[in-house]
């Protein structure tokens, strides 16, 4: 798999009786096929959790949502300490260049989660937003904030 631009992790890999590539997920305890895109996954959760102190029971992975009706699941939702949900972040393959749509994603997102925090990333590129709801209005941040700071 492609080198990505976070810290570089051990993770457990498997291939199965047909020769698929899968990844252990520790969030949620049991391996997946590993595709570009859960490359990227595995490692912003391994991020969170060893550089920004998230605990695991605190990392959702795929939860479901409805956006207009519609069932839609984010990559990734942090909560605080108070069980808030604080932080989506949206991944995609490093193939996938961040463009206007995965903000536009997330954004519909969070119109249901109403979170601190908005991170896009492809492993390569990521963006974080503070949200500022008083003001209608975000501001890109240089750093994800740590957990105890949520």
């Amino acid at each position: 798999m492609q080198e990505l631009n976070l810290p570089t992790y051990k993770f457990k890999l498997r291939k199965t009786d047909s020769e698929q590539l899968e990844i252990y997920d520790e969030v949620r305890l049991k391996y997946l096929v590993l595709t570009p895109e859960e490359w990227v996954r595995q490692h912003f959760i391994m991020y969170l959790h060893l550089q920004k102190d998230v605990p695991k029971g605190l990392i959702s992975i795929e939860k479901g949502l409805k956006v207009n009706s519609m069932q839609k699941r984010t990559d990734i939702v942090v909560y605080n300490s108070k069980g808030n949900a604080s932080i989506i972040v949206e991944c995609k393959a490093p193939s996938v260049k961040i463009k206007q749509e995965t903000f536009e994603q997330i954004a519909r997102y969070n119109m249901n989660l109403q979170v601190d925090y908005l991170v896009v990333t492809n492993g390569l590129d990521h963006y974080c937003c503070k949200m500022d709801y008083k003001n209608n209005a975000f501001h890109f941040i240089k750093d994800i904030p740590v957990f105890n700071e949520l």
